[in-house]
């Protein structure tokens, strides 16, 4: 299973944000799509940060109530950790599980085709284990 079986599922959309927006504006996108993590980009799609939940607690405790109106560029983690649709689920869990992450963009040509989240893995890795376990019943059902 890989990477472009997750997106054709889920989709390819992305909730983005440019690096010079106020974190508040980003808080407040993450609380209303109900997501954990924005793709930082230019706006041309090439993927220039990542802005997690953590991110912005790390920087709430180091500045306080100030921290909203610093910019997304200050806060946001700048070397992103990217798949592309050719790696596996194993592959993927792998990288956030070294990175300690739990959202992972997507990119094809140099520029944001998606993202996978831990969920979303986790989801494909128990749908191929339930189906596994489906095909062995049936195998030892008319053996």
């Amino acid at each position: 299973m890989t990477v472009k079986a997750i997106l054709e599922s889920k989709g390819h959309d992305v909730f983005t944000l440019g690096p010079n927006e106020k974190l508040s504006e980003a808080i407040r996108m993450l609380a209303e799509h109900r997501i954990g993590a924005l793709v930082i980009t230019n706006g041309d799609r090439k993927i220039v940060g990542i802005l997690s939940e953590r991110d912005i607690v790390k920087v709430v405790a180091r500045e306080g109530a100030a921290a909203l109106d610093i910019p997304v560029r200050s806060a946001m983690t700048p070397k992103v950790k990217i798949c592309n649709e050719n790696h596996t689920v194993n592959e993927v869990m792998e990288i956030m599980t070294r990175g300690r992450f739990r959202h992972l963009p997507v990119e094809k040509n140099g520029l944001l085709d998606g993202i996978v989240s831990i969920g979303d893995v986790v989801k494909r890795r128990i749908e191929d284990v339930e189906r596994e376990a489906e095909e062995i019943k049936q195998y030892i059902a008319t053996a």
